[in-house]
């Protein structure tokens, strides 16, 4: 693929606003959540604000927060990534939103609870149990932690509930809820670290569950109009080639119940977005999820950058790639959105360069920008 796509057209694509339920995005640039820890205590500072706040005035219109810890004291495995509970935290979360805001850009705080990832002893609380559907954290894992109780669940559900709510008190414009990449949501969605035999457990409607619950939750805390939207992903860290759906037909039985649970904006993560998901089309899962939801979907996976996903957050640069696939799909509306990572990590300026046509100007991925929030 070029690099060089005709300015006009990136900025006609991309520039056009979007609506998620009562939200409207200015354009069709988000930035994807990656986790930073750069918050002490949980707590976002001044450096974290300003850190959004660029990408914001830069052009991005929906910012997606880094994974945000809710308050149950096995959610999270650090004391520097950032909580979504407590007073200091949240007074920190609501500068952020309102920087973002001076900026011209919308923002959602990532909800996000880790399960079974979380080791006994790790921070935040120390003494709280690494919890999940089975008590496992991958297909063949032994037992290591807690198979949750219907008491856990009930608490589970609670902590994201209040949390969606505290967001839309302190001025934030919507929610997503973690449900990828091996944590807690997802750990229950996998069969592979599902093995319950109660109505959480079984067929993928029942594994289900446990996330349409969140969901409704979640909606029923917050305002009609208040978007919620739901991050979910084949693949896991535990597994690169985990699957929950090997079909179209098996993929509408799991987001059926999340759609009607009041989820109005899905993000569905690969880790390359040029992938086809199933056999005989070549959308990808964004693209099959518009398809079977009619909700709104936000694309992701290495935009505007060649190389390994999770490599590049194991120390792997990677060079810039063009965008005029993407530029295709999102002109045909198989998706509505494309969220950036790795590249607008390592620019910030990244959104205004390709929506002004500068794509010579664009920098490839060097991992040293983990070590900064520039």
């Amino acid at each position: 693929m070029s690099t060089t796509a005709p300015a006009s057209r990136a900025a006609e694509i991309l520039s056009r606003p979007v609506s998620l339920n009562g939200l409207t995005v200015p354009n069709r640039i988000a930035m994807a959540p990656m986790t930073r820890q750069f918050s002490p205590g949980g707590v976002p500072g001044e450096d974290v604000a300003e850190y959004y706040a660029r990408r914001a005035a830069a052009g991005v219109g929906l910012i997606v927060t880094e994974g945000t810890y809710v308050g149950h004291d096995s959610a999270g495995q650090s004391d520097r990534v950032p909580r979504f509970h407590g007073e200091e935290q949240l007074a920190g979360w609501a500068k952020v939103a309102d920087a973002v805001h001076a900026a011209g850009g919308t923002i959602v705080p990532q909800l996000w609870h880790i399960g079974m990832v979380r080791e006994a002893g790790q921070p935040p609380f120390a003494d709280a149990p690494a919890v999940g559907p089975s008590g496992i954290g991958s297909a063949d894992a032994e037992v290591t932690g807690k198979a949750m109780t219907q008491q856990d669940l009930d608490d589970v559900v609670e902590a994201f509930a209040k949390a969606a709510a505290e967001a839309e008190r302190i001025g934030f414009d919507g929610v997503e809820l973690h449900g990828a990449h091996g944590y807690l949501i997802d750990q229950f969605l996998w069969s592979g670290t599902n093995r319950r035999t109660d109505t959480y457990g079984g067929d993928p409607v029942a594994r289900t569950k446990f996330a349409a619950e969140i969901a409704a939750a979640v909606r029923a805390a917050v305002s009609p109009s208040f978007p919620v939207l739901f991050r979910y992903s084949q693949w896991k860290q535990q597994a690169y080639d985990a699957r929950l759906a090997e079909t179209p037909e098996e993929l509408e039985a799991i987001l059926t119940p999340l759609a009607e649970a009041g989820v109005d904006a899905f993000h569905a993560s690969t880790r390359r977005y040029w992938l086809p998901e199933f056999d005989g089309s070549d959308l990808n899962l964004a693209g099959w999820t518009k398809k079977l939801t009619g909700k709104p979907v936000i694309t992701v996976g290495s935009v505007g950058l060649d190389g390994d996903f999770l490599k590049g957050f194991q120390g792997e640069g990677a060079p810039v790639k063009g965008i005029d696939e993407l530029l295709d799909r999102l002109e045909r509306d198989e998706f509505d959105m494309v969220a950036i990572g790795r590249a607008l990590l390592q620019d910030p300026q990244w959104a205004a360069k390709v929506l002004d046509g500068r794509f010579d100007e664009l920098k490839a991925y060097d991992a040293a920008a983990l070590r900064t929030l520039s």
